[in-house]
């Protein structure tokens, strides 16, 4: 599903991760940070795709926004968690969204 985001500007987080073989209570973990994001102050939308490369992009008002959801400490337990036993490698991009334009049929 595409994000409904507002009129920009407002900020992406592009989380791109390459998946090691454990799969242990990931999707479950997945599942809860993305409930948990929507709670937060500032969240706008969630797009995430996998195949052998998997993109999370998650939408947000503000720098400050981002900045609370990283300290949140859930999302800090489920970070260690992605380090220590899900991901071989993930890149995170953080950028601003000054213009955006869609398609519907």
């Amino acid at each position: 599903m595409i994000a409904n985001t507002p009129p920009p500007p407002y900020y992406a987080v592009i989380f791109s991760t390459l998946r090691t073989e454990i799969d242990k209570g990931y999707l479950e973990t997945a599942r809860h940070m993305e409930e948990l994001a929507k709670q937060q102050e500032g969240y706008l939308g969630i797009e995430s795709v996998r195949t052998d490369l998997g993109v999370t992009i998650s939408y947000w008002k503000s720098l400050d926004a981002i900045t609370k959801w990283k300290h949140n400490a859930q999302h800090k337990l489920a970070r260690e968690k992605g380090r220590k036993l899900w991901y071989k490698a993930y890149k995170l991009r953080i950028c601003k969204v000054e213009r955006d334009y869609d398609f519907n049929k």
